[in-house]
């Protein structure tokens, strides 16, 4: 027989969550108290590796701890994207996620690692930037036209490159293949970097990808751009799409940053915080301007009503054109 009290169990349970709830607020007062992992899901030296090193020594400064940066490429950024899912909820890993990662993923992977919509803490933007069309300087063409013309009438079996299956990348570059009406060849890169290689080398004839990548080829004249997806400073005499009447080619990458689901909230907003006053910072937005980036201070909200948003639109342009990571 127990002589114990009937409600023993359950004070018992209260003291145990009260107990919890207090250590999880005694984490987010200390924390930052050792250096945050960021993960960007592509090689190093592409277009989002450099957008997050524009803000990493400031946003150290404001932390107060070190920020380490954490390459992690390879299916079309889900791998490294993947890996934060299902790190510890305890602020110390973090992710840089894209439009690709995070909206075009769902329709491309029908098994993906993670869920956009359930595993993630949103902590807000860094920044959008428009896509630009490259194309290696053997076509010997410099508008929209000129090359649908050229890829038409050349009986050469022509190719375009991505960033990876499943990224904004690959889905434009499919796109522009139905509107050139011809076969072009997808060829996927584990990232940005080698992909200009072989674009430069003339293994793959175009590519869509983000200026801050693409520019300083396209600067020197290793490559030749035909138009962007809206207007950008860093290619300012590089006309749009619209410009030249192709209608459809509209379409920008966003940039931001999650923790994984379960993260305290008073951590993500303090890391909101961080993030959005580096942002505000002129020299900080004149870099990411300088990249084809523009700046964009938002709340957590704001990015997780992005990726709601954008999941759909692309997932009927992927069921459009057929594109599959699988």
């Amino acid at each position: 027989m127990s002589f114990l009290p009937k409600n023993l169990f359950s004070r018992c349970a209260l003291i145990v969550a009260v107990v919890g709830v207090y250590a999880v607020g005694a984490h987010a007062e200390t924390w930052p108290a050792k250096p945050i992992t960021m993960v960007v899901p592509f090689p190093a030296g592409g277009g989002t590796d450099l957008v997050v090193r524009s803000i990493q020594p400031l946003l150290q400064r404001e932390l107060g701890q070190p920020v380490v940066i954490d390459n992690r490429s390879g299916a079309g950024g889900t791998i490294g994207s993947g890996f934060v899912a299902r790190a510890a909820a305890d602020g110390y890993t973090a992710g840089v996620i894209t439009t690709s990662t995070h909206a075009v993923s769902v329709a491309i992977y029908p098994r993906l690692a993670y869920s956009p919509a359930k595993d993630f803490a949103y902590a807000g933007f860094i920044g959008t930037s428009p896509y630009v069309l490259a194309v290696n300087n053997d076509l010997r063409v410099h508008d929209t036209k000129a090359l649908i013309a050229k890829l038409k009438a050349d009986k050469t079996q022509h190719s375009f490159g991505s960033v990876g299956v499943g990224t904004v990348s690959h889905l434009i570059g499919e796109q522009f293949q139905k509107l050139a009406g011809t076969p072009i060849t997808h060829v996927p890169y584990r990232g940005a970097a080698p992909a200009y290689t072989d674009l430069i080398g003339g293994q793959v004839q175009l590519m869509f990808d983000n200026p801050v990548g693409l520019a300083p080829y396209i600067k020197s004249g290793k490559l030749t751009a035909i138009a962007t997806t809206a207007p950008t400073p860093l290619l300012a005499d590089v006309p749009t799409f619209a410009s030249q009447g192709v209608p459809g080619f509209e379409q920008q990458l966003w940039y931001g940053i999650a923790f994984p689901k379960g993260t305290p909230a008073a951590i993500v907003e303090r890391f909101n915080a961080a993030l959005n006053k580096v942002l505000s910072e002129k020299a900080v937005a004149e870099d990411l301007a300088s990249k084809g980036v523009t700046a964009r201070p938002g709340t957590p909200a704001a990015l997780q009503a992005a990726v709601q948003k954008d999941t759909p639109y692309w997932g009927a342009i992927a069921k459009a054109v057929g594109a599959t990571g699988e």
